[in-house]
């Protein structure tokens, strides 16, 4: 097969971005969800978080670990909810050498998480070890917890969050991309639909 040309491809990427848009798939624990409720799922789940002084944890590895610490900073910043990443270059090397890789996020969770709090779990597998237990550990210290996931729609992370977000491909760009653009809706909607702030337009005040 000839490779195609670079309008070619993008007509592709472009198509493809519209299609797994449409076909993000959204779970409870009660089975699917509509796409629409889950975001107000979320977007309830942050307000509460954020009038209760509470916080928002974000974790991922490689381009997830990118979403978690600019969503974190946005969510903060922009949104008023106290939110962090654990994703210090110190920390991390510290914890992977003397606690393992696999515990590079549960172990920061269980010293700093409080009940009530939100672990936003993100991996495009969602069978990555450190993120399972991230979950895990969200859920001994009692945090809620929203997960984004793609490629495998068995895979291991969609079934233990209040809400799980799928994203139905097998290419990490898209499935990141489209991992931030859930979360950054979760927050713009919030913003947008409660806190009087026109999103479209600088975060304006409406």
């Amino acid at each position: 097969m000839s490779s195609p040309t670079v309008p070619e491809f993008l007509s592709r990427y472009t198509g493809a971005m519209h299609g797994l848009i449409d076909g993000i798939s959204a779970s409870n624990a009660n089975g699917e969800l509509a796409y629409v409720k889950a975001i107000e799922h979320a977007v309830e789940l942050v307000r509460i978080t954020q009038a209760a002084g509470r916080k928002v944890i974000m974790v991922g590895n490689g381009g997830s670990a990118g979403i978690a610490s600019h969503q974190a900073v946005d969510y903060w910043k922009n949104g008023g909810v106290r939110a962090i990443a654990f994703n210090d270059a110190s920390l991390l090397t510290c914890i992977g050498n003397d606690l393992g890789f696999e515990n590079l996020f549960s172990a920061p969770i269980d010293r700093f998480a409080d009940p009530e709090d939100i672990v936003f779990a993100i991996s495009s597998s969602g069978a990555s070890p450190n993120i399972l237990n991230a979950a895990k550990a969200a859920r001994t210290a009692g945090c809620r917890l929203v997960t984004f996931s793609g490629f495998d729609p068995a895979n291991p992370l969609r079934s233990q969050g209040d809400i799980n977000f799928h994203v139905a491909s097998s290419s990490y760009g898209l499935v990141e991309i489209l991992h931030l653009y859930i979360i950054h809706s979760i927050l713009d909607a919030k913003l947008q639909c409660h806190d009087g702030r026109d999103i479209f337009n600088k975060n304006s005040v409406v």
